[in-house]
């Protein structure tokens, strides 16, 4: 690197008279020329664009000009990086001081132009002489600036030739790995993933890119202590190829070992174990323990968690750390929001982490909207070592909008256990409500349920592949004057299908199919009176749009709503990601159809439809969705909005 420093004699008024000084100063001021002492010297400040700024803080034009001619990625790098850019601001820079730091930029360029894949360019630099800007009307004033000069203008012209490509790549492992049955395996994979395949252009971006992600995917998976050994770049400048081979030495095979708790104090390290769900004993995978370390934060009863590796003793029961910070044992939270299903909305929140006596976790709830009324709490045990918890909840709710006035009572206990991909819950619930109808009516019912949910999407909260898959059963029994048995039972489906992917320089920019589908039945005698809250409604933001919260249910013979005891949903989206320089944006622009039924027999189920557009913005929170639909029944257009994703 050349770094260039220009000196500046200073002016020393030694031994002068006072009243010499004087006369010194006052005729130098008269001809227009600033006096200058000892240790008053301001040299002219840079700014960011590289123009200086005098003493007086006027702008001062820059030394020269510069002007790159080259194709446009190469131009870029040249502005951005060359080290000439950093001499403009000097204001006395003369000839010979520019000559030389030309000499210098050139090999400058040509070396950046090296770490674009150029490595033959020609790179040719002129300069065009200032001229002195003239003084007009004579001698110039006292106060007026001293003439100065234009800047020279620095033109550089590059022929960048063709680019060096990748002719042949090379990879060898050592270590444990080399020993592993699954060698071959490996190597294939790291093999097929290189970032520089034979025939890119080689650039060192490139070059240093691929050297990193090749060892990021060795040690994310059993070899978190694999490093490289050795990489080599054979550069032909003359035939314009690159011949590159890597040595990377896995270091030993690793297993998690005991897992050590730093941090905790009213909750105890058996707790950060079972939420954690690290086995001893399993083969090390970087996907693991950060799976582990997100099940410990999603928990709530941890403000931060950060687990890692302990690779300084045994390979095969390596310790896991973990050093939490817990969250406060009593939170209060209260909201306010809105929703085109609900209008708006108030609520509040107190979570208390640690009951006295019992360890259990209760989270109380008040919830306010246009047409819902919401008071419950939940009850929540610390898990088992097989991860289940026990579950006790009540909720006291008053219903209005598209139906009579419904007041409800649900209380519910039993066993929840929830992974990654799977759900299950068992428990008994029972129910009562009230219709604030003509007559009133109200029934009871107790029922024992098991619910089931899978997910497989390949990204939460934003999928763009795969399904989920939710199943709920629950035989009951009515209460009060009638006793009579049913069954009640609901499914729901969503995938995501990619289309053409091949065809996109990237998946993410790929359009897809969105579907889903829904039904739910509830089997009793005709004549049996059962809880509202066991049947069925649909419509609204998440289920079909174009209609209403809940505004698609069995019509009276007197025009008044009631739910119903089967249910049917469906609904296509076409999903288009929008493309902009290339490149997939944040935002996705849809097309879609909903239909939903609900009716008192199968048989006269009539699928009401909902037909529109709408966009979507991956927010920081999880996808907003907006969109305008046509309900073909009521023939009215609605706006919805929704935000986030659950299944």
């Amino acid at each position: 690197m050349f770094w260039y420093r220009r000196g500046r004699p200073a002016f020393k008024p030694a031994f002068l008279m006072g009243w010499t000084c004087a006369v010194l100063v006052l005729l130098l001021a008269t001809l227009g020329r600033p006096a200058r002492a000892e240790g008053d010297a301001q040299p002219p400040t840079t700014s960011a664009a590289g123009a200086s700024t005098s003493a007086s803080g006027t702008a001062a034009p820059p030394a020269f000009h510069l002007e790159v001619h080259a194709p446009e990625p190469l131009r870029d790098t040249l502005l951005r990086h060359l080290e000439l850019q950093q001499y403009r601001g000097l204001q006395d820079l003369d000839r010979d001081e520019l000559d030389r730091l030309l000499v210098s930029a050139q090999d400058n360029a040509r070396n950046l132009l090296a770490t674009q894949g150029y490595f033959a360019a020609e790179v040719k630099i002129s300069v065009q002489e200032p001229a002195a800007s003239p003084t007009a009307g004579g001698p110039p004033a006292s106060d007026a600036p001293v003439a100065q000069h234009t800047p020279w203008e620095v033109l550089i012209e590059v022929t960048p030739g063709e680019p060096v490509r990748v002719s042949a790549f090379q990879l060898q492992l050592s270590g444990d790995v080399a020993h592993n049955p699954e060698l071959e395996a490996v190597q294939r994979s790291l093999t097929e993933t290189w970032g520089l395949r034979p025939g890119s252009i080689f650039t060192q971006a490139g070059w240093d890119s691929a050297k990193t992600e090749a060892l990021r995917r060795l040690t994310a998976t059993r070899y978190p202590t694999g490093h490289l050994v050795d990489s080599q770049a054979r550069i032909d400048p003359d035939t314009q190829q690159a011949e590159l081979s890597l040595t990377l030495d896995s270091g030993p095979d690793f297993r998690f070992g005991e897992v050590l708790v730093e941090g905790t104090q009213h909750h105890s390290a058996e707790l950060v174990r079972r939420l954690a769900q690290i086995p001893t004993g399993s083969t090390y995978t970087q996907a693991d323990l950060l799976k582990a370390q997100q099940r410990v934060a999603d928990s709530g009863y941890f403000d931060s968690v950060f687990m890692s590796l302990d690779t300084s003793g045994d390979p095969q029961a390596a310790p896991v750390r973990v050093q939490v910070r817990e969250a406060k044992l009593h939170k209060l939270v209260l909201g306010v929001g809105a929703s085109t299903d609900s209008g708006g909305r108030l609520s509040a929140e107190f979570t208390q982490r640690k009951l006295p006596w019992l360890d259990w976790k209760a989270l109380s709830k008040l919830s306010l909207d246009r047409d819902t009324k919401t008071l419950s709490s939940e009850l929540t045990s610390q898990p088992d070592k097989d991860n289940w918890r026990w579950v006790t909840s009540g909720q006291l709710q008053r219903q209005t909008g598209s139906t009579a006035p419904v007041n409800s009572l649900t209380l519910r206990t039993g066993r929840a256990k929830t992974d990654e991909h799977y759900d299950r819950n068992f428990y008994l619930q029972y129910d009562h409500t009230l219709t604030q109808s003509s007559p009133a009516e109200s029934a009871s019912s107790v029922s024992a349920n098991y619910a089931w949910t899978q997910r497989n999407f390949n990204n939460i909260p934003f999928p763009t592949r795969g399904y989920g898959l939710a199943v709920e059963v629950g035989p009951g029994l009515t209460l009060g004057s009638q006793r009579s048995p049913f069954l009640r039972s609901r499914a729901r489906v969503l995938g995501f299908i990619p289309f053409n992917e091949s065809a996109y320089p990237s998946a993410a920019q790929a359009p897809r199919l969105a579907w889903r589908a829904e039904g739910g039945a509830v089997g009793a005698r005709s004549s049996v009176v059962l809880p509202s809250t066991q049947l069925f409604l649909t419509g609204g933001d998440t289920t079909v749009r174009g209609y209403g919260y809940r505004e698609i249910g069995v019509v009276q013979a007197d025009g008044s709503l009631e739910p119903g005891r089967y249910l049917a949903v469906g609904s296509l989206e076409w999903q288009k990601p929008i493309v902009r320089n290339g490149r997939a944006t944040e935002f996705e622009s849809t097309v879609f159809i909903d239909a939903g039924a609900v009716a008192n027999e199968a048989s006269k189920l009539r699928a009401k439809v909902g037909v529109g557009v709408g966009a979507r913005w991956r927010s920081p929170v999880g996808p907003l969705e907006v969109d305008l639909a046509w309900g073909a029944a009521t023939r009215r257009l609605r706006l919805h909005l929704a935000v986030g994703f659950t299944f």
